[in-house]
């Protein structure tokens, strides 16, 4: 039976160039001179920090265009709320979202549902879903509808199965 999966998957290795463009480009520039901006990666999760709060948005918004150029979605980014810091300086966590949880892997069984294909069926496995179907035109279907939908997390459709 035809299947593939559908996951939310970051290629971490574009996201450490995106920040390290990020970081080249905000030392270089005029505008971000003596403000100490900064932008620090760790695991699943990114530190941005500057004198100030306006600075911090700058510095925010060269990640997101560095982000697209690497073609990372933006909707991986999910920025903190801003902590000022001594001094006036400003700091911000922005948590990198990967994996589909069980609320958006509901909503994903349910919009298959709700697509009306005969014999096209879902199944959540852990942080990925499953959809199976018995003609693979169904399957393509599918994929063409998750691509037009507007879901909270970038969706990658891997392990296509005949």
């Amino acid at each position: 039976m035809p299947s593939f999966d559908i996951v939310s998957e970051i290629d971490m290795q574009e996201v450490r160039n995106a920040v390290d463009q990020a970081n080249r480009e905000a030392s270089t520039r005029f505008d971000f001179k003596g403000t100490g901006a900064t932008i620090e990666i760790s695991d699943k999760e990114l530190t941005l920090s500057a004198s100030t709060e306006d600075r911090l948005g700058a510095l925010f918004e060269l990640l997101k265009e560095k982000m697209v150029k690497r073609s990372v979605s933006l909707k991986t980014l999910d920025p903190g709320k801003v902590e000022v810091a001594s001094h006036g300086s400003a700091r911000q966590k922005v948590n990198l979202k990967a994996g589909i949880s069980q609320e958006v892997g509901k909503k994903v069984n349910k919009m298959v549902k709700d697509m009306g294909v005969k014999n096209l069926s879902s199944s959540i496995q852990g942080d990925q879903v499953r959809v199976t179907g018995k003609q693979r035109d169904d399957l393509q279907t599918a994929i063409a509808f998750f691509k037009e939908a507007d879901l909270d997390v970038p969706l990658q459709f891997t392990n296509f199965r005949d």
